[in-house]
């Protein structure tokens, strides 16, 4: 089987049939970009205030931004962009989006660590290092929330 069928051949995941309905994904991923995009000003935001005007350490900084953000895109993400499922508590969604989000979390840890061990901790560095976990956990949170807490209606 396919990574595709496995991720998206089911109804309850959004599909019509066998295959992707890619219309109706690509409208639920521009609605997640949108959000998205809200989570990354209010984490970026504060990654750079924390970071480069109040000094403290740019992974610590990292963490603090990116739980901030995590909660607000939790909210809208639930709102806005994926169908609640009925099989599933709002508790269990929950502690599912927070362990997604944990993992993102990590991915967003190790790339920042590794690019600002490798460009310092100046601005640009810290920006090209958030830019970079940024794509990779915007890909991971879309796709596992998708598949694990995405009703599909």
């Amino acid at each position: 089987m396919h990574l595709r069928d496995s991720l998206f051949a089911y109804k309850k995941h959004g599909c019509e049939g066998p295959g992707v309905n890619l219309k109706k994904l690509a409208r639920q991923f521009v609605d997640f970009a949108a959000v998205g995009v809200i989570a990354f000003l209010i984490d970026y935001g504060i990654l750079m205030f924390l970071s480069q005007i109040v000094g403290w350490n740019p992974v610590f900084s990292a963490f603090i931004s990116y739980v901030i953000s995590t909660i607000f895109n939790y909210v809208a993400s639930m709102r806005f962009v994926f169908t609640h499922r009925a099989d599933l508590s709002r508790r269990r969604e929950f502690i599912l989006f927070v362990i997604f989000s944990m993992i993102g979390l990590g991915m967003n840890e190790v790339i920042i660590w590794a690019g600002t061990a490798s460009f310092g901790n100046g601005p640009y560095a810290v920006t090209a290092s958030k830019l970079v976990a940024t794509l990779i956990v915007a890909l991971w949170n879309f796709f596992s929330r998708k598949y694990w807490l995405d009703a599909g209606e």
